[in-house]
């Protein structure tokens, strides 16, 4: 398990029709405020602050085929030469992290082949590195090159 130390909050808020909804920076846009959104929100931060990778190689949310199906990834890191380099699935504070949840994040993986996968509830982060077709459990995010 990696140990994520979530960086100061410095969200901006709003309630609209009796719904509260947070800013997201990169997506520059408002949005309803929910726990998997919150978890979001914070480890994108974390990325951003702690991690220092670089904002304009992060995605969140792009729609992604599998098959006939149409589905969303949570959050995607890019490489300098814009190739999948990390796919992270974000859940709710409790939910668990189980293999269902794995297994979701290896179905993007799919459609965006990245060398690291995460799968984070914002209580706790799993991750896996792919290499020469293994996975292989890493106990530290890995630092931008």
């Amino acid at each position: 398990m990696i140990v994520v130390n979530y960086p100061e909050p410095v969200f901006r808020f709003k309630e609209e029709n009796g719904k509260e909804l947070i800013f997201d920076f990169i997506r520059k846009q408002w949005l309803l405020l929910n726990e998997e959104e919150w978890v979001r929100q914070n480890f994108v931060q974390f990325l951003v602050q702690e991690m220092k990778y670089p904002v304009e190689l992060i995605a969140l949310e792009k729609e992604i085929q599998l098959g006939e199906l149409r589905k969303r990834f949570d959050i995607l890191v890019y490489d300098r030469t814009h190739k999948p380099w990390m796919l992270i699935e974000c859940k709710a504070g409790e939910s668990k992290l189980d293999e269902k949840v794995l297994y979701q994040v290896l179905r993007y993986h799919i459609s965006m082949p990245a060398s690291f996968l995460i799968i984070t509830n914002g209580h706790f982060t799993l991750a896996w590195e792919k290499t020469g077709g293994e996975l292989k459990e890493i106990q530290q995010m890995p630092l931008w090159k």
